[in-house]
């Protein structure tokens, strides 16, 4: 069975079978990986894979009411958790983030609608035939990036929305030999 090629361990191979590029509507999730994809900038996704089970438990679930309370005691704990990435910024920005999501909400009714109407509701289909022809930004991640900064989100660089964009099935960047390409073009 052929895969995109940077699915090359038993946990990277799950989540690109399983999650990658599959779209997600719900509100909770889309949370999840706008943290996650935030807590990766300089990581590796690999690395991030494998905190993912700490993240839930320590970010309740990554439900963005509850962390948009978090305080100088639940910060403090986050920072001394070696289970996650111990990076002040990027904590004080999931943080912040969960106020603005609300916000989103609040105004658009779900996260979900207001991200997906970037994409005109539709999953962007790549046609990418090697890893090295997806691009690392779009014209699509710049505008959302750019409206996301104008809103107060952190840790939403072009480069960081696209592979969220990637990991929440808005554009199918699956190369086109991959198993997973043909039963996503169709979602």
């Amino acid at each position: 069975m052929k895969r995109c090629a940077w699915a090359s361990n038993p946990l990277s191979i799950a989540y690109h079978d399983r999650e990658w590029g599959v779209p997600v509507r719900d509100d909770r999730k889309l949370f999840e990986f706008l943290v996650l994809e935030g807590a990766q900038a300089g990581l590796s996704w690999n690395t991030i894979l494998a905190k993912r089970e700490r993240y839930r438990a320590v970010f309740d679930g990554f439900e963005p009411r509850k962390v948009s309370r978090y305080g100088a005691a639940k910060k403090a704990k986050l920072l001394a958790d070696a289970g996650i990435v111990r990076n002040r910024a990027k904590i004080d920005a999931a943080i912040l983030n969960a106020k603005r999501f609300l916000e989103v909400q609040r105004e658009f009714g779900s996260f979900a609608s207001y991200v997906w109407r970037f994409v005109d509701g539709s999953p962007v289909q790549g046609r990418r035939r090697r890893l090295a022809d997806v691009p690392a930004r779009t014209a699509l991640s710049d505008a959302l990036s750019k409206d996301l900064k104008r809103r107060g989100f952190k840790f939403v660089g072009s480069t960081i929305v696209y592979a969220f964009m990637q990991a929440v099935g808005m554009v199918n960047d699956h190369v086109t030999d991959c198993f997973r390409h043909r039963s996503l073009t169709r979602k």
